[in-house]
């Protein structure tokens, strides 16, 4: 038998991924560190709800026993019990069920509904924040629905305190079930200086300084903000925005407006943050919602200082030295503002960023984080994942 005919004894535990989207954001980054960190002791299956969206399985070794099954039941339509029960089958042959964000919200339900009868493996759902349409407020009858899918769920994973308040108090799951665990990286990769022709597209020039982002060009990451609050900044100054998605056509456009689109790079999608995040000056993130960002993390370990709306857990992420530069996202005016004084100040980038550093290097490498998903998989499945 092998790794592709289902659940026995004598082969790799297999993993389904289920996921809302697997384009290159923060779940689907952390969701290929831990499978290249486990490396040949599983394989796994990734299915996206957005099929067309895939990006991030560039950042999964090729030589992993990884596959993405075109014939898996479609993740969106109504939560019909045929088109679940459809859902639930598809599940059976695995060892254990991850499933992430509300755009695989329906497998969990069918889990819940199905699970027992038809003899399950576990599920564990993981949940890193919220589209859109849910940036203000949450939706009455999307809580309702997770609080009813998530019943027979072994965990449920937030990386954020914001996070596991709601799913406490909103989601209303018990206490014993919901695991906050915090993102990590490999900070020590973060520590070399890159060379300046280190990101694919754009090479940074002598005597250029960069503010950069990592992010899916997505509409919730409010990049025009971003172009809006950099615009100001003196003329040796760079805009790096690293990724993709449908909204560079309106981040073109409002370069173009303000006048300053020689300015603006936006060199698409580029893996291995490590080999060039340390070319930015500033790290900037605009976003109207997150949760605990990797992005933020790695431009800490890389030692620069980071301009923040104040979203998620970013105030608390960074060091002390970095809170006033975590700003209110009401006014595009308060995000300009951490822009120019950390512009105007190389002393106070160099000390920001240094208390970042340090700050990332003590409480947010990968190793705890691989470690603590480890435990929780290994136990949910009843099989050690070996190291």
């Amino acid at each position: 038998m092998n790794d592709n005919e289902g659940g026995g004894t004598n082969m790799r535990p297999r993993m389904l991924h289920l996921h809302s989207t697997f384009a290159a954001g923060g779940k689907e980054v952390r969701c290929a560190q831990l499978i290249n960190a486990f490396g040949h002791k599983l394989s796994h299956d990734i299915v996206s709800a957005v099929p067309e969206s895939m990006e991030a399985q560039r950042l999964i070794s090729s030589s992993l026993p990884v596959a993405y099954p075109t014939k898996f039941p479609s993740l969106q339509g109504k939560p019909l019990p045929p088109r679940l029960m459809r859902i639930a089958k598809a599940m059976k042959p695995y060892d254990l069920i991850l499933t992430y964000n509300w755009g695989s919200m329906d497998a969990v339900m069918a889990h819940t509904l199905f699970g027992k009868a038809m003899g399950l493996p576990p599920l564990i759902h993981h949940e890193d924040g919220f589209n859109e349409d849910e940036q203000e407020k949450l939706k009455g009858k999307r809580n309702w629905f997770r609080r009813l899918a998530l019943g027979t769920s072994t965990a449920l994973v937030v990386p954020s305190e914001q996070l596991e308040e709601i799913a406490l108090d909103v989601w209303d799951q018990p206490i014993g079930r919901v695991k906050r665990i915090a993102n990590g990286i490999d900070t020590l990769a973060f520590a070399k200086k890159p060379k300046p022709s280190a990101l694919p597209g754009v090479t940074k020039q002598t005597g250029e300084k960069w503010v950069g982002t990592l992010a899916g060009l997505r509409e919730v990451k409010n990049l025009p903000r971003l172009v809006r609050a950099f615009a100001g900044l003196p003329e040796d100054w760079r805009l790096v925005i690293v990724g993709e998605g449908p909204e560079q056509e309106a981040i073109s456009k409002e370069a173009v407006r303000l006048n300053i689109s020689n300015r603006v790079h936006l060199p698409g999608f580029a893996a291995n943050p490590a080999r060039y995040v340390g070319l930015f000056d500033i790290f900037a993130l605009s976003s109207d919602t997150e949760q605990f960002p990797i992005s933020v993390v790695e431009a800490m370990a890389a030692g620069i200082p980071v301009a923040s709306t104040d979203v998620g857990d970013v105030a608390d992420m960074v060091s002390d030295a970095n809170a006033s530069f975590v700003v209110s996202k009401s006014d595009d005016t308060n995000l300009a503002n951490a822009l120019k004084k950390l512009a105007d100040d190389a002393n106070l980038r160099k000390t920001v960023g240094e208390a970042n550093r340090v700050k990332a290097l003590a409480e947010y490498d990968q190793k705890v984080m691989i470690d603590t998903y480890r435990r929780l998989y290994s136990s949910a499945m009843g099989k050690v994942i070996p190291r």
